[in-house]
Parts: C-alpha cells; structure tokens; sequence
C-alpha cells in the first residue's frame, strides 16, 4: 500500500491528467451506451458535445452578421440596448439593410411635416404619446380606461420570469406612463410598484381559481377591488408560441410563493388545458365577459393568436346582435415570443402577425365593428417603423415582450425554458437574480419606452400627422415580390383601415380616463 501511496504522490501534474483521460476513455468505452460518438472517438468526441453546446453563442458574437440572426438580429437589439440605455443609437453611412428584401417597410413622407404648434403636449413632452382610444367607452363600462402610452408590456407572468424582472417592468412602467400585463401566472407582490396593470388570465384561471381549479368570480372582484392600479382584464384564449396547446406546470417549480400567488398546491403538478371551463362557445364567452366587466366595472377584452375564422366570425354576429362583447382585442403573433414551446408549435401552427391582424381587422371592419374595439398588436412591433405599420393596419395599442426584456438585460441567449437565463430575467435562480438592480433596470425601460415613443412620433410628424392613429394604409408600401416590388398595405392586405376619431394630443392628455402618467 505504502508502495502505491508513493507511486501517486511521486506523479508529476501531467501523470494525473493522464490517468483521469484514462478513467474516462475507460467509461466512454466500456459502460456508457448513450452516447455513440464518445464510445467511437473516447474523450475526443466530449469535445464536440461541448462545441455543439456554446454552438449559439459562438454564431450570436463571432459569426452571423447584424443583421442574420433570429429572433432579433444584432441591429435590433443594439437599437433597444442603446435606446434603454440613452446613448447613441444612431447608425452611419446609411443603412446596411437589403431595402429590396422582402417584406420591408417604407413609409411615405410628406412633402411638408407636421408642426407642433405652440404649447402642444409634445412641445413640453418629447414622448407624450397615448392610445387614441378609450377602452370600454363603447360598453359604457363603469371604469373606462384610455393608456397613456401606446407600447405597453405585454403578458408574462411571475413564474416564466424572476421576481426583480418582474419589480423592473412595473417600475418602469410607472416611471414611463406605460400599463403592465400580468401573464397567467396571477397578480404577484411584484406587479404592484405603483404602474398600471391588466389583469390576465388564461384556462388555469391562476389567481382567482377556486379549490378545485375552476374561474371564481369572487376572488376576482376581491382582487379587483384589493388593487386599484388594475385597469382591465384580458382573458387569454391562445397564445402565439402555442395556440390551442395546454400545459404543465411542474410540482418541483412550485414554490410556497408561487403557490400562494396562483392559487395551487405546492410541490403538486398544476395543469393549464387548451380550453376553458368557464364557457365552451363563442356566446358563452360574451356572457362571460358580460358578467366580469358588470362585476368589476373595469373594461374587459380577449388574447389570441389567428388562425380559422370562422369563430370569429360569429363573435362578430353576436357583438353586432347584441351590442355586446369584448372591449379590446389582443391579437398576438404566430412568431412565438416568450413562451416555451415544441418547435412544430411554434414554427407552424397560427399565423404571424401580419397575416393575422389583417384578417381579423378586414372581417370585424365589413361588420362595421372597429370603432367598438381597442386592437392591440403583439408580435416583434417594438421597433417605431413596425409600429407606424401596425397603427396604419388598424393597431392602436402595441404590446412588447421581448424587447421589453432585452431592455432590462436579456441578451437573448434562448434559454428561458430551462430556468439557467444567465441575465437572471427569465429564470427563478436566487443567485442568477441577484444580477438585477430593479432601480437601474426600471429607469432602462421607461427610457426605452419614451425613446420609441419619441422616434414614432418624429415618424408620425415626418408622414404628416400629429398621432400615429392618422396612419392610413397608404402611407405604408411593403416590398411584396420581384414582380412588383412595393405596395402600399391596403393592396397588400385588401382593405381600408376605419379612420380613428382624433381631435388633437391635448384632447388626449385632457381625458378623464387617461391612465397614469408621470406628467
């Protein structure tokens, strides 16, 4: 033994490196049958595992260009990183981008731009730039609601993201004027830092579910009444990562916080089904939304992303029957955001934004139904050019995910799904979180927030016109093939927008029903 002891101790460095490649060859060879490439090629083949791992961060920083990557190339996320951040974000010699590509967006100047006259909001405020509609005013809800700030932070929830991103968003929306829509995982002590919110559920009705896991009315309105920055409530019917999908939400995520805050039992599986238990029919749904906006008072609407129509169609019937229905319509985009979901899902199923706002647009405007309906556009529009498109498309709203995280921090590093976001935004890692100073996240938010704001406005201005609600489809041409290369978007998508009453920005900033807004 004694001889062994002095052999190992009289090992130079390299001596025990060898022996570990050894032990691990011996492994690769003789006991693990998982992997073929480490069983042909021992301690080789480990390596290309480890390549193929830091494969997406390699291509992110080394490899593709500004403007090759996917979701958000390199360009845009400098654009809302220098943005969020106050500094220059500006680009030289012109753009880099292939003008001629397909799908790109041009936006008809005027000859002579809008001038702000004297003591117009934005000559005191450079990004004073409200939604030019008031949510439930057409119901007659009891607390309509006009959003002080047309992008907005669209749904995601205290679960998906960690607390301190969650404290960042709702500061920062306070501080930008902006609302802040929950997600489905219910209203948590870090949605209620003073910025309004939209209060949304989805099939697991976490938040106001009762025992056993069913819509309670009751614990709705007690909530409402609980949280007077509640200005809304958005019942989620599909999401665009995965539209008519349920899901899982696994016992070991559960914490005792988690649990108290989405009504559930810790440690114990929680399941979301596609559909739900409190209506199975498009009637039934109106009835829904009825009962809730008469319970509460506050404007009630619906999420989803598009696909079949013919739903819808009979939504529209109802809403022309009765006089009533939703108050606002959140169409979300087939592109994904930021839920997790199976590629065939998230690649194939429900349409991308585009497609799916101008056809849901073109059906609710033959019904004559638009001036009834708040839309609200969701689906990468967090940059001003896609946002002048949305507005001229019928958007009066736009909501951002994404770029709303990158703002605090994400650098899209696509991991979110397996709780390891190394920016602590979208992980519930106590350690990883500690990264995220809530104080100077908050401040890059609402300075994003007015930063787009700003710069829709100088657009909005440069067209023509003082609010981005004048955008008409004319304004707009998109490169649509080789054959004919722009056109404007209501030969594209076959149809006019329904003028939005506007009777200037002060009007706007005068309303009863505007939502906070530090000014």
């Amino acid at each position: 033994m004694e001889t062994i002891l002095d052999f190992l101790s009289s090992l130079p460095w390299w001596g025990w490196i060898l022996i570990m490649l050894a032990l691990v060859a011996i492994r690769d060879i003789f006991f693990q049958k998982a992997h073929t490439i480490s069983h042909n090629y021992p301690i080789v083949g480990h390596l290309r595992y480890w390549l193929e791992s830091i494969g997406p961060e390699m291509r992110q920083y080394f490899v593709a260009n500004n403007r090759e990557e996917l979701p958000f190339n390199r360009i845009e996320r400098s654009w809302i990183y220098a943005s969020a951040k106050k500094e220059n974000n500006y680009e030289g010699f012109g753009t880099d981008r292939n003008i001629f590509e397909h799908q790109h967006i041009f936006i008809n100047n005027a000859m002579m731009p809008f001038k702000l006259p004297q003591n117009h909001p934005n000559q005191i405020d450079h990004s004073f730039l409200p939604c030019a509609k008031v949510i439930g005013a057409f119901h007659k809800r009891k607390k309509p609601y006009r959003p002080a700030s047309v992008i907005n932070v669209s749904a995601m929830s205290f679960g998906s993201l960690s607390a301190k991103a969650i404290e960042s968003l709702n500061k920062g929306v306070k501080i930008a004027g902006a609302y802040h829509n929950t997600g489905e995982g219910g209203l948590s002590p870090y949605h209620c830092n003073g910025g309004d919110i939209i209060f949304h559920f989805g099939t697991g009705y976490f938040g106001v579910r009762d025992e056993n896991g069913l819509f309670s009315m009751k614990k709705l309105v007690k909530l409402v009444k609980a949280n007077p920055v509640i200005r809304a409530i958005e019942i989620k019917l599909s999401q665009g990562a995965k539209p008519g999908k349920g899901g899982v939400l696994p016992g070991a995520k559960i914490t005792k916080e988690i649990a108290i805050i989405r009504g559930v039992d810790v440690g114990k599986d929680v399941l979301s089904p596609p559909n739900h238990s409190a209506f199975s029919t498009v009637s039934e749904m109106v009835y829904f939304i009825e009962q809730i906006a008469e319970a509460t008072g506050l404007p009630v609407g619906i999420k989803a992303a598009i696909g079949k129509l013919e739903q819808w169609d009979e939504l529209a019937d109802i809403m022309l029957k009765t006089g009533k229905g939703p108050d606002f319509i959140t169409v979300d985009g087939g592109e994904g955001g930021t839920g997790a979901a199976p590629p065939s899902f998230a690649d194939h199923v429900s349409l991308p934004w585009v497609y799916g706002f101008s056809d849901l647009y073109k059906l609710f405007k033959q019904k004559k139904l638009t001036e009834r309906i708040c839309f609200i556009g969701s689906g990468k529009l967090g940059f001003p050019a896609k946002a002048a498109m949305a507005f001229a498309m019928g958007a009066d709203c736009i909501n951002v995910a994404r770029e709303a995280m990158m703002s605090i921090g994400c650098i899209q590093a696509q991991v979110c799904h397996t709780n390891r976001c190394p920016t602590g935004v979208a992980t519930q890692s106590k350690w990883l979180q500690n990264g995220i100073d809530p104080t100077l996240k908050s401040e890059r938010l609402a300075q994003y927030f007015k930063t787009f704001r700003k710069e829709l406005i100088e657009i909005t201005h440069a067209a023509g016109y003082e609010h981005p609600c004048q955008f008409t489809m004319l304004d707009i041409e998109m490169n649509v093939d080789d054959h004919n290369l722009s056109k404007e978007l209501n030969k594209t998508y076959m149809y006019t927008k329904t003028p939005v009453p506007f009777n200037g920005m002060q009007s706007l900033k005068d309303c009863l029903y505007l939502g906070y807004h530090p000014n």
